[in-house]
Order: C-alpha cells, then structure tokens, then sequence
C-alpha cells in the first residue's frame, strides 16, 4: 500500500525523460548504509501497475524511462524478475529507451545480464557500485561479494554485449582502510576505466553498525579522494575525447536557453549539445561530436541531405 498514492499521480508535463520507482527498500544491511533502517524491507510493484503507469508516462510525450529502487535488480513480484518487467515495457512501441538504477552486483542475474544481448531498448551504460575495490573494506561493508565476484560480473556484460560500459559510486577512508587498500580501489578504478564515477568520503549515519567503527583520520581522507577524483577524471576526459569526430544517436530532451541549440544525453548518458534550426526536443538523431570537455560534448546534428552527400 506505501505505493498506492503513486496510481494517483498522471503525468502531464510532456517530459522526454522520465523516472519510475519499481521497487523500495533494502535487504543486504551494508553496514554503512541507513535504508533497511528507514526504508525497511525490499518491497516490488506488480507488472501491471508499472506497465500502466509507463503507458501513461509515454502517452503524455515520454521517449526514456530510469526504472528507480534502491536495489533495483532485486525487483521481484511474483517470480517476475527485473528482466521480466523491461521486456514488458519494451512492447510500449513509442518507448524508445530503458535504464535502472540503483543496482546490487549480487543481485545481478544471469536472466539479466543476457538481455543485453538481445533487447535495442534497454541502454548499454550500467551503473554497478563497488564501493572499495579491497576484498578486506568490501567485507568490513558486508557488501556480500568480493572484487574478483565483481570483475567476473563485468567480464560476462562484455562477453554478452562488448558495447556496454560501466559507471559506479566508491567510498573513500571507509572505517580500517589502510593505504593498501585505497590503491586497491585505485588499481579497480583504472582496470575497469569507469566513464563516470561517483566517489565520497565516508560519513558516518548515525544508527548503523560503521557509525561506531574508529574513523581515518579526516586529512588522511581528503588526501586520497583528491588523488582518486584525479585519476578518475583522467579517464572520463580521455573517453570523452575517443568521441570526438564520432557518430552517437542522441534523445534531445529540451532547448538551451538564449541558443539556437538543443540539449540531449546519448546512450551512455553524455550531455550532449548540438545547434540546430528544427525542434529536436523528443527525437533521437545522429550527432557528429565534434568537440568536448569531461562534462559535455558538442556536436551537429548529421541530416538525410548530409549522409547523401557523404554517400556520393
């Protein structure tokens, strides 16, 4: 019943992109983590209630749909599983994209992982939190896998789809980690070449079983989130270069402000700007990118009368 009211809500402000919570709550306790505590168990909408509320969704102009849960691949009502629910919304014909987020690496599923294979909706960046990239901190976390687990995981999205990449949240100076352990993250961090990641020093929440565990020391912290944010933002400004003078199929989600140019997000959820004189607000078209920086690219959008000259 705690979903009940959302049946209530209709959508009517014709947005491009669009979110739907499919699941709440948590059952996997990290100790650093407060929502088993105020969000409480894992709990799944029916199929049908999301379907509807797609269709809704879609219907008032919606072409991109972020299926929400704080463990969304342990979406579950049923039997049916998270891949169940995408292939239904899949058969809304004007749906044109499908993401998740958040998701568990142990609650990834084989049933999911070979819909990458076969679906054209569902996109191929997967946001997959690791946290630590040390078996010992991932213990200490009661994270429940180990960095090997996680890099098998990564391995086999590969294998089934070699298009897909990785984005994925870190914690650093969690509770015990030592300088060994950081480089380890570190070590993960580039292995993987993460084309965004969300990282953070540890903040105690008050309640959970890492709140009363010795703290880094704050300096100590600091330090190493400065030299993984570093690092990280080496490897996303490198990838975002690899596009330039590339082709990307971009959905336009609104207009930029005083510009007669358009503001949209390709597969892999880049910001994307590109000038055009038609309204491209709800359509995906092929962008030439032709320059960037690590937040956004900028591009022109490739027209029919384009693609003819190139062919002659």
């Amino acid at each position: 019943e705690k979903f009940d009211n959302l049946n209530l809500i209709k959508n009517s402000n014709n947005k491009v992109s669009s979110f739907l919570t499919v699941q709440e709550g948590c059952d996997k306790f990290c100790k650093f983590c407060v929502v088993p505590y105020t969000r409480g168990a894992e709990y799944s909408r029916s199929i049908q209630e999301l379907y509807n509320e797609c269709k809704n969704l879609v219907d008032n102009g919606v072409k991109e749909i972020t299926l929400l849960g704080q463990n969304v691949n342990a979406y579950n009502f049923k039997g049916k599983k998270l891949s169940d629910l995408i292939k239904e919304i899949s058969d809304i014909k004007k749906l044109e994209r499908i993401r998740y987020t958040t998701s568990h690496p142990v609650d990834f599923s084989e049933d999911l992982i070979e819909l990458y294979k076969v679906s054209n909706k569902l996109m191929p960046l997967i946001h997959l939190p690791v946290q630590s990239g040390s078996n010992y901190i991932l213990q200490k976390m009661n994270r429940n896998h180990t960095v090997e687990e996680y890099l098998n995981l990564i391995e086999r999205l590969k294998k089934i789809n070699p298009l897909v990449k990785f984005s994925s949240d870190f914690i650093i100076g969690y509770p015990g980690e030592t300088d060994k352990d950081f480089n380890k993250t570190l070590e993960l961090l580039k292995r993987v070449e993460y084309i965004n990641s969300y990282s953070f020093i540890y903040s105690p929440r008050p309640g959970t079983p890492a709140s009363k565990m010795e703290e880094v020391k704050s300096d100590l912290s600091k330090e190493r989130l400065i030299i993984f944010q570093k690092t990280a933002e080496e490897i996303k400004t490198k990838y975002k270069k690899s596009l330039f003078n590339k082709k990307v199929k971009v959905l336009f989600e609104n207009k930029v402000k005083n510009d007669e140019s358009f503001f949209g997000r390709d597969e892999y959820q880049n910001p994307v700007i590109a000038k055009s004189n038609e309204n491209l607000q709800g359509k995906i078209k092929e962008v030439n990118i032709i320059n960037g920086n690590s937040n956004t690219l900028f591009g022109e959008e490739i027209r029919k009368t384009d693609r003819e000259n190139c062919a002659a």
